[in-house]
């Protein structure tokens, strides 16, 4: 049956759009003005200075969606132009309340702006339109703000949360977009199919549509998080002779590898974030940010010092704490420093060791037995130092290989295996060391689902 002969005119989808969805955007929009009003409490005791212009603007905001909502019958505006009200007055608010922030401030405060978009993300149906009028005022009132009102540099202002923010209120755009229109399309498809038995096969076209949007929209967020990591290519520049092996499980990745060239000294880090997808994703992302800042634009050379000032980061942008309840999201991570004059290596390791192959010995690289995110008995963590010689071989790695399962009994690869292979061919040519341990993985894999994210470097010294 052709799409011309389904009687399920648009003004019918829109009409049990409206109809399914109103009750659930107005409790959304009603919980919006309690929580922006309540949030003044966190205000007084935070930046007390501020908290009485902080308090106008918040009831403001939530004083004229109310009045909205009330006033409905008087008026044509329907609930997501009101809801749109609401988060455009809310995140005009936050630009201002941005905007007179000292720095420490401003990069507590980047979570709950980054909240504001995630939950709209999540929470809200209108048309793409909206999203884009948002973003657009979005980065105009933060604009001005900052011009009016900001002490901070643009790179304090950009690095310690305005990129974050900007990149995930802009997926959040484009997710809205793909739940808007796989909203309108399934409940055409209810619709129709109670109308006629006939449009099976249509409706299956558009399930296979709706699976491409989505498809898109991950991949979309894959491009996001690969413009953070860098290229294989990119890694390789830093080194004689190295390798990258990099097999996300998912479109996107819960591992990721970081390279930096400061001075005489090459530091890179090969972390596995909690998760893998999506979620995973978003914590890549503020581990490579948090990275970039804290060696860009500090003096912190350590790579305890480095890891420190990471751990203190992810606990505060996650609002971390003791409570069972509380998330425990963070990462394992090794961040090695070398001095290109000297081959003296610098780490720093929080659970997850690495290898050194010296003279055909193979040599366990031990970390702290900590994450680098909330831990129940935190301990600062430990910088370890080695000289390296020429010709050693340095690898890096994650969890993800040694735990795949596969193998003629369906068992994990296990690292007794994953060390036999670089210390039985560590003296080749490392492009045809990468292959190696690439063929190994899928040949013990076979048709088992991939169990992991699954991250290999390897350097050689010269």
């Amino acid at each position: 049956m052709s799409a011309g002969d389904i009687t399920v005119s648009n003004q019918d989808v829109e009409n049990e759009f409206y109809r399914s969805t109103e009750r659930f955007q107005v409790i959304t929009c009603w919980v919006g003005v309690v929580l922006d009003l309540v949030w003044f409490i966190s205000d007084y005791f935070i930046i007390p200075t501020y908290w009485i212009p902080f308090l106008i603007f918040r009831a403001s905001v939530s004083g004229i969606t109310a009045l909205i909502l009330l006033t409905k019958k008087f008026h044509k505006l329907n609930i997501y132009m009101t809801l749109f009200v609401l988060v455009l007055g809310i995140s005009v608010q936050n630009a201002y309340m941005w905007s007179v922030m000292d720095l420490e401030h401003l990069q507590k405060h980047a979570f709950a702006y980054m909240v504001l978009f995630i939950g709209v993300g999540m929470l809200v149906y209108w048309d793409f339109i909206y999203s884009v009028i948002l973003l657009v005022i979005t980065v105009i009132s933060n604009i001005v703000f900052y011009k009016l009102n900001s002490a901070l540099s643009v790179d304090q202002f950009v690095i310690s949360g305005g990129l974050l923010v900007f990149t995930v209120a802009l997926f959040s755009t484009f997710l809205i977009r793909t739940r808007y229109r796989l909203t309108l399309n399934e409940i055409r498809s209810r619709l129709e199919l109670a109308k006629s038995k006939e449009v099976i096969e249509e409706e299956r076209n558009i399930v296979v549509e709706q699976k491409k949007e989505i498809t898109d929209s991950i991949n979309y967020a894959k491009r996001i998080q690969r413009a953070f990591i860098p290229t294989e290519g990119d890694f390789n520049k830093h080194f004689t002779d190295s390798f990258v092996l990099f097999q996300p499980k998912d479109i996107v990745s819960g591992d990721f590898y970081w390279v930096r060239k400061k001075d005489d000294f090459i530091y890179y880090a090969t972390g596995d974030c909690t998760g893998h997808g999506v979620p995973g994703g978003f914590m890549t992302m503020l581990g490579l940010s948090f990275l970039e800042e804290i060696i860009d634009t500090r003096n912190a050379i350590d790579p305890a010092e480095v890891l420190g000032l990471l751990r203190d980061k992810i606990i505060n942008t996650l609002k971390q704490g003791a409570s069972t309840e509380e998330n425990k999201d963070g990462m394992d991570i090794v961040l090695c420093c070398l001095n290109t004059k000297t081959n003296e290596m610098h780490y720093a390791a929080a659970n997850n060791s690495f290898y050194v192959v010296r003279n055909n010995e193979i040599s366990d690289m031990k970390a702290d037995k900590q994450p680098c995110g909330f831990f129940h008995d935190p301990k600062p963590f430990t910088t370890h130092k080695f000289q390296l010689e020429k010709g050693d071989c340095v690898y890096t790695y994650t969890d993800g290989y040694a735990d795949q399962f596969g193998g003629p009994k369906g068992k994990k690869f296990r690292y007794k295996q994953f060390e036999e292979i670089l210390l039985n061919n560590h003296s080749k040519p490392f492009p045809q060391q990468k292959d190696v341990l690439s063929k190994a993985f899928f040949d013990w894999k076979g048709n088992v689902e991939q169990t992991d994210d699954v991250l290999v470097i390897g350097i050689k010294i010269s």
